[in-house]
């Protein structure tokens, strides 16, 4: 008749609220509410960020950095494989 909430009546919903309202209290209940609303802002929020881009480079060239000892040391590593 009134708003049909998933097959729910307003009279079935008043129930279920005076059953929660006797099970956890009026202060309890206001509490679940608030962490509801922020669990419940905090996915929204999290599905209209943007996806993080993923910037770690490739493994084969992860120990690899230009213009350092370890860059060198790997190229003369290289160079002695390639003689034997």
């Amino acid at each position: 008749m009134f708003g049909a909430f998933g097959g729910f009546g307003v009279w079935e919903l008043l129930i279920i609220l005076v059953i929660l309202l006797l099970i956890f209290g009026p202060s309890k209940l206001g509490d679940l509410g608030t962490s509801l609303g922020k669990g419940i802002r905090g996915f929204r929020k999290s599905m209209k960020e943007p996806d993080e881009i993923d910037v770690t480079p490739p493994k084969e060239e992860s120990n690899r950095i230009e213009g350092t000892r370890l860059e060198t040391q790997s190229k003369a590593a290289e160079k002695k494989e390639e003689v034997k």
